[in-house]
């Protein structure tokens, strides 16, 4: 299960005791889920105004950071290609698994300092989100157009005989080159027609070198035939090639332009080699970096609502729920029990409810403060 809920309730008489409320209701007798304390520094209240606009932005925030986890997560898995069991392993926080970051979160002091204002807080992590933003842009495009561009040389390299490139098959020597009147034609002819070719292609046209023509190379379907005319007879043999079914390929012996082609895709293969490494480099940093911010927003929403539900003095705990998976209903309908003394119009709305006229912003409203978290951040399984 990757998926958390991140919950918080007023301190009782101490912090402690509203814990062991929690642990007592949720494992000690029925395994729930597992739990931890998520730990939130006093961070500075400001005034009630303030939290209430931070509020709404610290939503929108939100959804943007855990966008740019995200598309930074996948990009990871795009650009591993053929690894994609090596992902999950590249995919952390300062250096730990996700769930270990989450479950022993610390908050960062030198990032986000708390001597700082929580809108100053949520700038500086707003800022950051939008600098990985536009780098991944950045970055994912020359290296994606790098890739396309090897893959479309790789393209022409493979395939049919009827459209790949034949700079690879053809060699010097099947070609009669530099006569001013004859020329060589290459020919693709579908293996079941092998004998019509080599009964009609001298009678094709005029002007057939008899016995010129050699099978130079196979796929499933076809075989690649070479054949030596007299220029003036190209155009009536297409013709008549294509009446009969044989697909003359437009292709020319040029020495220079194959050369051109193959350092042209060696380039583009060691170039993308020479990339690779840095940018998965690049991305392992900044996947972390976004969500070590991500998780940090989580704790300021939790921080901001806590206060405007619970009231000042600050005094609420913080507390990280991994749900067992069987028991989810189980689980919400206990917390509902223990905490719905705080809000009692709170009880009767469940998003599973379908009220007429009643939107909720798809964010469920418990009488406690919630907010799910969920680490698997990719579109498929690993």
């Amino acid at each position: 299960m990757t998926e958390f809920w991140l919950i918080s309730a007023p301190g009782e008489k101490t912090c402690q005791q509203t814990w062991d409320k929690l642990m007592v209701a949720t494992t000690r007798t029925n395994n729930l889920s597992v739990n931890n304390k998520f730990n939130i520094p006093d961070l500075k209240v400001g005034t009630l105004d303030v939290l209430v606009g931070l509020s709404d932005e610290l939503a929108k925030l939100d959804t943007f950071v855990e966008s740019v986890v995200r598309k930074v997560a996948q990009y990871m898995a795009d650009v591993l290609e053929d690894s994609r069991d090596k992902v999950q392993e590249n995919l952390l926080a300062n250096g730990v698994d996700l769930v270990t970051y989450i479950t022993r979160f610390q908050w960062d002091m030198a990032k986000y300092p708390i001597k700082q204002s929580l809108k100053n807080i949520s700038e500086i992590i707003s800022k950051q989100a939008s600098q990985i933003d536009n780098d991944l842009k950045a970055r994912a495009s020359a290296y994606n157009n790098l890739k396309g561009n090897l893959q479309n040389l790789e393209r022409k390299n493979a395939g049919s005989l009827l459209t790949r490139s034949l700079a690879d098959i053809a060699k010097k020597e099947d070609f009669v080159l530099d006569s001013e009147y004859l020329i060589t034609m290459l020919v693709v002819v579908p293996k079941t027609g092998y004998g019509d070719w080599q009964k009609t292609y001298e009678t094709l046209s005029e002007m057939v070198v008899p016995r010129s023509t050699k099978l130079l190379f196979e796929d499933h379907d076809s075989g690649l035939f070479s054949v030596t005319l007299f220029r003036k007879a190209i155009d009536d043999f297409k013709h008549k090639a294509r009446e009969n079914k044989f697909t003359v390929r437009d292709f020319q012996y040029n020495e220079e332009e194959m050369k051109a082609d193959k350092e042209e895709m060696t380039r583009l293969s060691t170039d993308k080699k020479k990339q690779f490494g840095p940018l998965v480099r690049w991305l392992k940093v900044n996947f972390s970096e976004a969500f070590i911010a991500w998780i940090h927003i989580k704790a300021l929403r939790v921080f901001v609502e806590s206060v405007l539900r619970y009231g000042l003095p600050v005094n609420f705990q913080a507390m990280l729920l991994q749900p067992n998976k069987k028991n989810m209903k189980k689980l919400r309908e206990v917390l509902n029990e223990l905490y719905k003394h705080l809000d009692s119009s709170a009880a009767i709305i469940d998003a599973a409810m379908d009220i007429p006229g009643l939107n909720l912003s798809q964010q469920e409203y418990y009488p406690y403060v919630y907010y799910k978290l969920d680490c698997n951040l990719l579109d498929f399984k690993v």
